[in-house]
């Protein structure tokens, strides 16, 4: 346990205002727990018993709680509170509470405000289910909320019988109606705006320093905290308030139950957390073998993507870095980033979709953990419904959006946006969240955490520009110098970011982290080429169990042919292969029995009449 802690700022608020104000409505985060006072300590209590340990300091002598299923109870569930609030309010309980309708709950709303035997408050529990539309109430709904507008107005404070008008506690106070709603819409809005008696108290997420003092609560339900040293007590906490920013402090709650039943240690609180933000023991960022895999990277990448050493060697700088946990290092508090964020650009057909498939191999052991989203289907800005999840109240946003549903799915993963430059801009405002804390909330109110996950983007900025007169001219072409590419293709996203689109701020999270790739060359044209044909061949082999063979003069002038024109990269070089090889290879064995054979021999190719390629087998 841990010290006397400052009460939450609502229960300031609240004992301030109980003088001046007869109703509260209390909205946002309800359903928390509080930093509380107990036998000289603190603990962390549902807002009821946060709210009684205060108000019982200010000599209220119970609280009666009503909510639309049990009806009125009193509270605490003590024998004095119960007996008095029985007797004052001739309570008829049936197993702790009774039934009431809200034509009676008027009654004793208005008995609670004229109370003078002794100071009580009434709780309007599950405000937000009272009426089912708050701004089209039918008669009785409409009755009784505007009684409960009358009642606040004609309310006055008063002053408990016998009590010492000379304490602070014997100052004349409201004997309050609270409403616990989820949100601040769930009342007519009439019942707060017009009536100076009725106080509005928003309940925040936690702040820093109040989950720090949690932490300080939780410690001990982590192995060997209660042993630990007051400097590594603190860094814990710490710790935990950082890696917790945005959670309630129920969820702290659960981390600490979490680590407890799964005996984490205290010094291993970042695991706790991640555990229960993407639901996983395991994290493959920090197993031994991941570790080896990238040491020996480069010869794996390059045996995949071609001709692209200076992208390759920073991009495995990059993952290096997210190994050692040293991702946005530099900064007081890195928070839940994501693991690392990659900005791939450079022309087409060069190996930037190739080489985030490659990470996902390298890093996870499996492609399937690739998510990857075309942002030229983002390019209207209703698209981003469709991407992160339509706004609570409109059609489909019980469904989340695409990108945090694959997250929540798989939060250990490569996550790929294709030619970002294509999305909507309101679209890519998303991303400032997404790489500034590594979580973003969809219409659900449900989060996804990017924490454990790689961004990558790609795109094809500065390869084409405009010209004086709004025609598309190509900057950069093959045969320029890599230096020269790099300059121009880094000046123009840069141009894009900041002028076109006016958020430098998105460019300045994505910080250094840009890979520029250059142009296929002849001689790595022809490394992608002799690649592919071996994957033409592995399919024959594996379709049909037959071996194919080209002869030397096939094979050199298809690869002259496939390779003559470099200036759509890799993806330009497979598909002249397919037109000019597959489809007549395909229709030259279609034609003939293949059954018995084991091997098929290409000896010769060439263009009939019509101009269309064939070959011819043996």
């Amino acid at each position: 346990m841990s010290g006397i802690a400052n009460p939450p700022r609502w229960i300031s608020d609240l004992t301030r205002l109980t003088p001046i104000r007869a109703q509260f409505v209390l909205a946002g985060n309800i359903r928390d727990t509080f930093l509380t006072p107990f036998e000289g300590s603190v603990t962390l209590a549902p807002l009821l018993r946060c709210l009684w340990a205060h108000l019982a300091q200010l000599d209220y002598r119970f609280l009666l709680v009503y909510d639309p299923v049990d009806g009125l109870r009193p509270y605490p569930n003590e024998p004095e509170s119960v007996e008095l609030a029985t007797r004052l309010f001739d309570l008829k309980l049936t197993d702790g509470a009774m039934p009431m309708s809200l034509e009676n709950l008027v009654g004793t709303m208005r008995k609670v405000a004229t109370m003078r035997e002794a100071r009580c408050a009434l709780v309007i529990d599950f405000a937000s289910r009272l009426a089912r539309v708050p701004n089209q109430l039918d008669a009785a709904e409409h009755r009784f909320f505007v009684a409960a507008e009358r009642i606040s107005l004609a309310a006055h404070p008063v002053v408990p019988k016998g009590a010492d008008i000379t304490s602070t506690n014997g100052k004349a106070r409201f004997n309050p109606t609270l409403w616990l709603v989820n949100r601040a819409q769930d009342l007519p809005s009439w019942l707060v705006l017009d009536s100076t008696r009725v106080a509005m108290l928003n309940l925040g997420l936690p702040d820093y320093e109040t989950r720090l003092e949690a932490a300080r609560v939780l410690g001990s339900l982590f192995a060997g905290y209660e042993a630990g040293e007051a400097t590594a007590q603190e860094k814990f906490a710490r710790d935990f308030a950082q890696r917790t920013d945005g959670l309630p402090l129920v969820a702290l709650a659960d981390i600490a139950q979490l680590a407890d039943r799964l005996g984490f240690a205290f010094t291993d609180v970042d695991d706790a957390v991640q555990c229960f933000k993407v639901g996983a023991t395991e994290n493959p960022w920090k197993k031994d073998y991941l570790r080896a895999r990238i040491a020996d990277a480069l010869p794996f990448i390059e045996e995949r993507v071609k001709g692209q050493r200076a992208a390759v060697t920073k991009t495995i700088d990059i993952l290096m870095r997210s190994v050692m946990g040293l991702t946005g290092a530099q900064a007081r508090s890195s928070g839940n980033r994501p693991r690392g964020v990659l900005f791939f650009a450079g022309p087409t057909g060069v190996g930037k979709t190739e080489l985030a498939k490659t990470l996902t191999q390298l890093v996870f052991g499996d492609e399937r953990a690739y998510i990857r989203f075309d942002m030229s289907e983002f390019a209207e800005e209703h698209t981003g419904a469709r991407l992160l999840g339509a706004p609570p109240g409109y059609i489909g946003y019980d469904a989340g959006g695409e990108l945090t549903n694959a997250v929540r799915e798989k939060p250990f993963s490569v996550v790929l946006f294709d030619e970002i430059e294509k999305a909507h801009p309101r679209i890519l405002d998303k991303f400032l969240q997404i790489l500034e804390d590594g979580r973003l909330t969809d219409g659900r109110g449900e989060t996804a955490y990017f924490s454990e996950a790689v961004l990558v983007f790609t795109s094809n900025l500065g390869i084409f520009v405009e010209d004086e007169h709004g025609r598309r001219v190509q900057s950069v072409a093959p045969g320029d110098a890599p230096e020269v590419v790099e300059s121009r293709v880094r000046t123009a996203i840069q141009d894009y970011f900041k002028f076109r689109l006016s958020r430098p701020e998105i460019l300045n999270r994505i910080g250094d982290n840009i890979v520029v790739f250059g142009f296929i060359t002849p001689e790595v044209g022809h490394q992608i080429f002799d690649g592919m044909l071996r994957n033409v061949a592995n399919r024959v082999r594996e379709e049909h169990k037959i071996e194919l063979v080209l002869a030397s003069a096939v094979r050199d002038r298809l690869r002259e042919l496939c390779t003559q024109d470099l200036a759509n990269g890799g993806r330009g070089i497979g598909n002249r292969l397919e037109s000019l090889f597959v489809n007549p290879l395909a229709r030259a064995m279609f034609r003939i029995p293949l059954d018995g054979r084991t091997q098929v021999t290409v000896k010769a190719m060439a263009e009939d009449a019509n101009r269309i390629m064939t070959v011819e087998l043996e």
